[in-house]
């Protein structure tokens, strides 16, 4: 993690981005402030011999990413969902990272697949073509089931893809221990936890099949989901670096000029877009976690069908009433009640002002509110949500990364299909539904029930519980103290007897 090679790492980085031109984009793009410009620019200028060139007939920031690496790709291509924060022709630009990399030859995805499924190709698949898509970590080939004649979509990944995973992670490492060093503000948003969060989802989708899994849960959840497709993956056609899928033919959701000539109604997917990805989190706890343009395409009749479910989010029950509660604060302007939700799940420090906390709330929601989105600028809004979090000493929640993350590009995604979609308003009677469901009445009982199953796992332990709790009260560990002393080792026991008595007799009913 500290080698060398990582310091080379990052001085290459800036030095590629130097020699592509790219450097400059990418500060305008964030507003940099001209000291920090600067600053960039003499560090990156003595090492620009150094940079990779990339690809020359790409644009300057396009050539930079690609020629870094898979990590550096990843970024570009959450960033290519966002041309509110990085301008219209940035986007534009990385949109090409989302499925159209240069592939690596058929007859090496061939060898790879036949060393993991271990039997020849053409004995499995009837027919297989050329690759289709190529991304970052993997590309993709159609192919006919020599059995059954179905076509599938299999996806291969790059060869040494690990390996070249494993360099980018060590050097963000690197970079993220210096940022904690020389800016001590920046600890609160623990940089270093948020990379090894990031390490974790990554490494896990370079084993696909684990991708399996999730394509399998996410299918089962999603069943009943009017307006969505799931093809279902091909266990036996399966393993760690080659996973089969059923094949679904759509348009691209970056294809907006090809969706308009067969009639496809683009708010109404956006809305789509939206509204399912707050069910599956709220409803599933579970949610596709990857949602760009490259990993989704729609159907004539306007259906989603969604690809690669190589990342994947999952929120417990009680964080996702918390984020349940924050969205509807916003929603109905109460942030009263938002800055109380953020005491209570202990997200801002107990010593801090609520008050003042729900009057900064309102100047972030506030200016959202009864505007076209298309004037909004969520940059300023990030921005500001920054400085607010700062201010009142509010740490990175490791576990709402991905569910903060997916919800931007989620957001960029639909804004690409209807720059007038007013997020709040669509996002509302999906909100609603969830907190009637399992923040009222209802959800009391069903708390109450799940506890009572819980007590009742514990009923055949319960007379060995009571036994060794009378030892201990009846035998304290010093003979010297007073009786008192020992009394006080029997109150809880009569709570404890009658709680698991109750949860057994109970558990046993439900």
């Amino acid at each position: 993690m500290r080698g060398p090679h990582n310091i080379w790492r990052l001085i290459r980085t800036l030095a590629t981005l130097e020699r592509t031109g790219a450097i400059v984009q990418v500060l305008e793009a964030f507003r940099a402030p001209p000291r920090i410009r600067a600053a960039a620019r003499v560090l990156g200028w003595p090492f620009k011999w150094i940079g990779l060139r990339g690809d020359p007939a790409l644009p300057p920031l396009t050539r930079a990413l690609t020629a870094l690496g898979p990590a550096y790709i990843k970024f570009g291509q959450v960033l290519s969902t966002r041309p509110d924060i990085v301008g219209d022709e940035l986007a534009t630009q990385l949109k090409y990272l989302q499925d159209k990399l240069p592939p690596f030859p058929t007859a090496v995805a061939k060898a790879m697949i036949e060393a993991e499924l271990a039997v020849p190709v053409d004995e499995v698949f009837s027919a297989f073509s050329e690759p289709v898509a190529a991304a970052s970590i993997a590309q993709v080939h159609k192919a006919r089931v020599a059995e059954t004649g179905e076509d599938v979509a299999v996806k291969v990944l790059r060869p040494n893809i690990e390996r070249a995973f494993r360099k980018d992670l060590n050097a963000f490492y690197l970079a993220a221990r210096w940022i904690e060093i020389l800016a001590p503000f920046s600890r609160r948003l623990r940089p270093m936890d948020v990379i090894a969060h990031f390490e974790g989802v990554v490494m896990g989708e370079l084993d696909l099949r684990l991708e399996c899994s999730a394509a399998s849960e996410f299918g089962d959840n999603t069943a009943k989901d009017e307006g969505l497709i799931v093809p279902r993956p091909f266990w036996h056609l399966s393993g760690r670096t080659v996973m089969t899928i059923g094949w679904a033919e759509g348009i691209g959701l970056n294809e907006t000029a090809a969706m308009d000539a067969v009639g496809v109604n683009r708010p109404a997917v956006a809305a789509r877009v939206l509204t399912l990805f707050l069910s599956h989190a709220l409803r599933d706890g579970f949610f596709h976690a990857d949602m760009h343009q490259g990993n989704l395409k729609v159907t004539p009749k306007g259906d989603l069908i969604a690809y690669d479910f190589g990342i994947m989010g999952r929120i417990d029950e009680y964080t996702r009433r918390v984020y349940a509660e924050i969205l509807m604060g916003f929603i109905r302007k109460d942030y009263r009640r938002v800055a109380e939700v953020h005491f209570e799940a202990g997200y801002v420090p107990p010593d801090r002002d609520i008050d003042e906390f729900a009057r900064a709330l309102r100047a972030v929601g506030e200016p959202i509110f009864g505007m076209d989105a298309s004037r909004i600028s969520m940059a300023r809004l990030l921005s500001y949500l920054f400085e607010v979090t700062e201010r009142f000493g509010m740490e990175t929640r490791t576990e709402l990364i991905l569910l903060q993350r997916t919800m931007v590009v989620v957001e960029g995604v639909a804004r690409g299909l209807d720059p007038h979609i007013n997020i709040w308003q669509v996002a509302r009677p999906v909100v609603e539904g969830y907190v009637r469901k399992h923040l009222g009445p209802q959800a009391v009982l069903r708390d109450l029930a799940l506890t009572a199953r819980v007590l009742a796992r514990f009923g055949p332990k319960l007379p060995a519980l009571v036994e060794s709790q009378l030892i201990r009260a009846g035998n304290p560990a010093s003979p010297q103290k007073p009786a008192r002393s020992i009394s006080r080792r029997w109150w809880p026991l009569p709570a404890v007897v009658l709680a698991l008595g109750c949860g057994y007799l109970l558990g046993l009913w439900l």
